[in-house]
């Protein structure tokens, strides 16, 4: 376990060093409002069970998403890695198919990112997958 959170430091820390370059902004925040958002909504279903919501949006400042998009997927794939291992450290369980999705957004209100999440039902692991 201790070779993954090192690992998972290492990602966290080459992610934020990018991020940090486009925005000049502290880069764990956005692993933090992801990690906070999945906690805020955990719901315990039963004694040992608690259900967080399967499906994120992180919209992103249009200066911030043009400095993150020539990393396409990876960025995607490292918020979602980091999500899954804290959902895993507490415990959780999704509510279905782990998605996080990262867009665009004009109105972002702090100027760099909003987080929100819900759950979303009847998804199938299969429309995830890469044609």
């Amino acid at each position: 376990m201790g070779a993954l959170c090192a690992l998972e430091k290492a990602l966290e820390n080459r992610w934020g060093a990018l991020y940090a370059r486009v925005r000049g902004k502290e880069p764990v925040e956005l692993l933090d409002a992801l990690r906070t958002e999945c906690d805020r909504h955990a719901v315990v279903c039963a004694a040992g069970r608690v259900r967080v919501p399967n499906a994120y949006d992180v919209e992103l400042a249009d200066a911030v998403h043009e400095g993150l998009a020539p990393h396409g997927g990876r960025v995607g794939q490292a918020l979602t890695d980091s999500l899954v291992r804290h959902a895993e450290r507490h415990g959780y369980e999704w509510a279905g198919p782990l998605a996080v999705h990262l867009t665009r957004s004009a109105d972002v209100p702090n100027g760099r990112y909003r987080v929100t999440s819900r759950v979303m039902p009847h998804v199938s692991a299969e429309g995830f997958r890469r044609a």
